[in-house]
Formats: structure tokens, C-alpha cells, sequence
């Protein structure tokens, strides 16, 4: 992604995106979208039939990211109204319905301090932050999933979101060193626990993170009644969270959960850039 401020920029980010783009991706294909200074990122879970049928299942924010990368999700946005989930669903569905969507998915946008918001893409598959979505729906997206593809219709119910879910993707980067990959063998393993508590993971002492895959290796998530019980939690579990032979993001995410800038809930997409470790 490139940032164009005037017609003088265009010509070298233009170039210099496309030849990333082709390194990486083997294509260089671009386009133009509106820049939205300070968004959010937001996005709207949404379920669709092989009948044609399409509902919402409440919102995620996304908006802690560093170099367009998620270090923490939660449900609800402290950001959402009830008229704003009442207008994204809608738009969302929408979406979906043109498209004669079939299974779970997610359309992200980005939503300005005015409340206006852009559609930005769709992820047509579950994602990383799923769970936060399943803590306060109370629902399975993995077993929703099955039983679209089976051909089982949906309800058509959208859902609103109860209680208050985070969920903290745990790297194996080092944090303190512009969030260069760390991989390497674990050698010490301790997982939190306790009621609201959930981790998901595939590591165990003595796995070895190789460094040619993305550095996620655990997801952290909690589910309480209110966002700043859910924040405790969570800062309560980070500091169980013992990852040994690694550097991880854990220490950072700890701050975070500490700072008033993520307590608050006033937060964009740049809170990134100025937070110090």
C-alpha cells in the first residue's frame, strides 16, 4: 500500500507498489481507493445459504495493527452505535446478497471519526478473530461453516453481540526490535487458564517456529461481561502466558492492556505509530 498526497508522488508509489506487488505476489495489478485519514478498522461477520439467504453476525474491531498487520481484535467496537451496527450489517448483507455469498465470511471497512464508513475488501473465509465473534454470539463459525457447505439453510437471524470479547494474537517477534521474527525452539510452555479464558494453539515445549511462515503462534482470547472486565482478564492471562526460547509480542501486548489510549477505546488504525514500549 502507498499513501499519495499530491500528483508529483503518484508516478514513484505507483512503481515502487507494483514491483513489490509482483515480487511477492507474482502480479502487479493495482488499484485507487479514497485514503481515510485516522479510520477504524472494522469489520461485519456474515453467514450465507445456497438459498440465497444472508444475515450479520455483529462486528469486530481491528483497528490495533502495526504495518496493516492485527495485534488485537474485540467484539463489540467500543466505537459502535446501535445505528452504525443497524447501517454496517445492512451494508454487509448486502454484499453478500449480490455476490449469492455461500458460507462464512467478512466484509472490512474502515469507519472515519464521523461514523462515515468505506468498504474496503472481503475475506471470503474464517479468520484469525473469529473467536471473539463466537465469545459473544454464543455461536460455532467452525460447525457454521460445515453445515453451509453441507447445504443446511441458515435462520436468517442477525445477532447483536453480549458481554465483551478480546482476542490477542501472539507473535513470535521480538518487539523491541522493530517486530523482527524470532523463531527458534520453545523450551518452556505455560498456558493460562480459567473461566473466560481460550487459548488456541498448536505450540508445545520443544516445538521449533521455523522462520519461513507467518510468526503467529498462539491466539489469546477472553470473554467477559463488560470491556473493562475483559481487559483485566486479559492482562491478568498475558502475564500467565509463559513462552520460553522466543521472543514474542506478549510483553507489548501487556503494556497495551495497561495503556490508557487502548482503555479508553479511543484508538485508530495509527495508534501504533506513536505508542512507546
Amino acid at each position: 500500500m502507498r499513501i499519495v498526497w499530491n500528483d508529483d508522488e503518484f508516478r514513484t508509489a505507483w512503481d515502487s507498489a507494483r514491483q513489490e506487488a509482483a515480487a511477492a505476489f507474482g502480479n502487479d495489478g493495482m488499484y485507487l481507493e479514497k485514503f481515510v485519514e485516522e479510520p477504524r478498522h472494522i469489520e461485519i461477520q456474515i453467514a450465507g445459504d445456497q438459498y440465497g439467504k444472508v444475515c450479520h453476525l455483529s462486528e469486530r474491531d481491528c483497528s490495533i495493527q502495526r504495518r496493516h498487520q492485527k495485534l488485537i481484535e474485540e467484539a463489540p467496537s467500543p466505537f459502535m452505535t446501535d445505528e452504525l451496527r443497524q447501517a454496517m450489517g445492512d451494508a454487509a448483507i448486502k454484499a453478500g446478497t449480490a455476490i449469492g455469498y455461500e458460507g462464512v465470511g467478512t466484509v472490512e471497512f474502515l469507519v472515519d471519526k464521523n461514523r462515515n464508513f468505506y468498504f474496503m475488501e472481503m475475506n471470503t473465509r474464517i479468520q484469525v478473530e473469529h473467536p471473539v465473534t463466537e465469545e459473544v454470539i454464543n455461536h460455532d463459525l467452525i460447525m457454521e461453516q460445515i453445515k453451509l457447505a453441507a447445504g443446511i439453510p441458515i435462520t436468517g437471524k442477525n445477532y447483536l453481540p453480549q458481554g465483551h470479547s478480546i482476542e490477542c494474537r501472539i507473535n513470535a517477534e521480538d518487539p523491541y526490535n522493530d517486530f523482527r521474527p524470532s523463531p527458534g525452539t520453545i523450551t518452556v510452555l505455560h498456558k493460562p487458564g480459567g473461566h473466560g479464558v481460550r487459548v488456541d494453539s498448536h505450540i508445545y515445549a520443544g516445538y521449533k517456529i521455523p522462520p519461513n511462515y507467518d510468526s503467529m503462534v498462539a491466539k489469546l482470547i477472553v470473554k467477559a461481561n463488560t470491556r473493562e472486565e475483559a481487559i483485566t482478564k486479559m492482562h491478568r492471562a498475558l502475564n500467565e502466558f509463559i513462552i520460553d526460547g522466543v521472543k514474542t509480542t506478549i510483553p507489548l501486548q501487556i503494556k497495551l492492556m495497561e495503556s490508557e489510549g487502548f482503555r479508553s477505546g479511543d484508538f485508530t488504525t495509527k495508534f501504533m505509530d506513536t505508542f512507546k514500549l
